[in-house]
């Protein structure tokens, strides 16, 4: 025992020595060692056989980097710890970054920058933390909040945006943002308004990278068909005949959270709220006894409720590095950025295929043009919202529709408020002719997807 002892106290002292010289300074902005940056130099001051055509090599770029380049990393989870330290590692000092979550003990298997003593805290506080005092230099800015609570002047600092997110509504929220920072000139974007967007996504052992600039490749919304659906089970299975754990969890989540109002009328069943999924899971567990159903825990309760897409450390560290590599080249112009799509898959073996998504004329996100929704006149209101929601191309959430009709703004249908929810839903069951609509009429939709309004325009089929 004696013997294992030893190398212990020389780890121990390594670890103190370091520790020292954090503590003595080396953790400063100021701090550089000669080599530093040696890596990122042989990229940035010599030409090579994959470097741009009209890439000049210099040591401005390097500078730019360390100096003035703003990143902004959406999401502190698996890939969004991944994404900070190799940003930090490539020259990036200048970061923010945005998440809403707090650590729970789950995380800890593969978000690598918390640990035990963090969990309950924010996750962008603490990766900015982690990162701040490792990488010597490097200013990580924290964010514990919705990226919907901050606005148009924040995002327009950024130079470049990653988003490790694993949230699809949060990617298309983020895409419409971007999208409606732009500046158009005779029809034509103004590029120096674009703010290119990498965007990384993982699941199990499968992922993917992808470039988008906005306005010029297809964005996200030009692909929604590429996501996979949510997984959603028959309501009469749900209700009726439950034979899985997680049908218990939906018929709480569904049906009776909303008949039963435990926390107030009008509080919205909150997936990071620890004592709504409490809740759930109470409830899911009585349920689940009453079938003998077997298997319900809190942790799948929490999967249930927020969607929860399973993770793998090494399918993270592949796509953050892929992504961190596309912003290197955005960021440099020294190398032909990706364009614009990697799939990445190592459930057989290893498989990576590059392909140029391409962009679609009637994307009713980038489009500069209102898209048509085809209905009869008898059609009622009720068939609009539906297909607002279930197609494929739109995959809306909650749209709430408004038009102008005989000269004044008519709010046809809005869910999101309780009060306007109750007088407008009548209107639902009413035909387009019955609502004054005509045809060639505009359709305001507004929905949580984006952050700005998309346009439709109405056609009459016979």
């Amino acid at each position: 025992m004696a013997e294992m002892d030893e190398p212990e106290k020389k780890r121990g002292r390594v670890v103190e020595l370091a520790e020292k010289m954090m503590v003595d300074g080396l953790c400063e902005s100021s701090c550089e060692w000669d080599g530093r940056w040696n890596h990122i130099k042989k990229f940035l001051e010599r030409s090579g056989p994959f470097t741009h055509p009209d890439f000049e090599p210099s040591t401005e770029c390097l500078q730019f980097l360390l100096e003035t380049c703003q990143i902004l990393v959406i999401g502190a989870g698996g890939l969004g710890c991944e994404l900070l330290k190799d940003l930090a590692l490539s020259g990036f000092r200048n970061i923010d970054v945005v998440d809403m979550d707090t650590i729970d003990v789950s995380n800890l298997n593969r978000q690598f920058l918390f640990r035990s003593k963090d969990v309950g805290r924010p996750k962008a506080d603490v990766a900015a933390d982690f990162i701040n005092s490792r990488i010597p230099g490097c200013r990580v800015v924290p964010h514990f909040k919705k990226i919907q609570d901050l606005d148009e002047t924040f995002y327009r600092q950024f130079h470049i945006i990653v988003c490790g997110l694993d949230s699809i509504l949060a990617r298309r929220w983020m895409n419409g943002m971007l999208l409606s920072l732009l500046v158009y000139e005779d029809g034509e974007v103004d590029q120096t308004s674009i703010i290119p967007l990498v965007d990384g996504g993982t699941e199990g052992f499968k992922g993917n990278a992808r470039v988008i600039l906005p306005g010029l490749t297809a964005c996200i919304d030009c692909t929604l068909e590429l996501y996979p659906p949510q997984i959603n089970f028959p309501m009469c299975t749900i209700a009726t005949m439950p034979r899985l754990p997680e049908h218990c969890i939906e018929y709480v989540r569904i049906l009776q959270w909303p008949k039963e109002i435990p926390f107030g009328d009008g509080v919205a069943l909150d997936g990071d709220d620890p004592e709504h999924i409490q809740w759930v899971f109470q409830k899911s567990l009585e349920r689940a006894a009453e079938f003998n159903i077997t298997g319900v825990t809190y942790r799948l309760t929490q999967g249930v409720v927020k969607r929860i897409i399973p993770a793998v450390a090494s399918t993270n560290a592949v796509i953050a590095a892929a992504c961190t590599t596309e912003v290197f080249k955005l960021a440099t112009s020294a190398y032909v950025p990706l364009s614009n799509y990697m799939v990445f898959n190592d459930v057989d073996g290893l498989y990576t295929y590059t392909f140029e998504a391409e962009r679609k004329e009637n994307c009713s996100a980038c489009s500069q043009i209102p898209q048509d929704l085809h209905f009869s006149p008898s059609s009622k209101l009720q068939e609009v919202l539906d297909h607002l929601t279930e197609s494929a191309s739109l995959q809306m959430k909650s749209p709430a529709l408004t038009a102008t009709v005989e000269g004044k703004n008519k709010t046809l249908y809005l869910q999101s408020v309780a009060s306007i929810e109750k007088r407008t839903r009548p209107n639902l069951s009413k035909t387009l002719r019955e609502l004054g609509l005509a045809d060639g009429q505009e359709l305001v939709v507004a929905d949580v997807t984006t952050p700005q309004t998309t346009l439709f325009r109405l056609c009459f089929t016979s």
